[in-house]
């Protein structure tokens, strides 16, 4: 039986990188392979996130979660773009956004 830390990297960690990977390329005027670089994922990752084929499927009560998970993507972009925030740091913030979303009972 998958962990909940399992099921919400499945899911939530898939929105999280496709929104910060569409604040970067589109209001940061990062390229695709930039901003894979500083998710840590790949350019065909970043492409598919920003046509919507990867980072939405899947998650229940998406509009509940949404504004939060959105509001931290646009932070850690920011940080990203001004560069106060390495790679390493990205994945941590992951795990932050996690931990607010169970303690406002966003997720289980």
């Amino acid at each position: 039986m998958p962990t909940s830390c399992e099921k919400i990297s499945k899911y939530i960690l898939p929105l999280y990188r496709s929104l910060t990977a569409k604040e970067l390329v589109e209001k940061y005027n990062f390229t695709q392979v930039n901003a894979a670089k500083k998710l840590g994922t790949t350019q065909a990752a970043i492409s598919q996130y920003l046509t919507s084929k990867r980072g939405k499927k899947g998650i229940r009560d998406y509009e509940k979660i949404a504004p939060m998970v959105q509001k931290a993507a646009a932070r850690a972009a920011k940080q990203i773009a001004e560069e106060k925030m390495s790679t390493e740091e990205f994945s941590t913030s992951f795990c932050e956004l996690c931990n607010e979303l169970r303690e406002e009972k966003k997720i289980s």
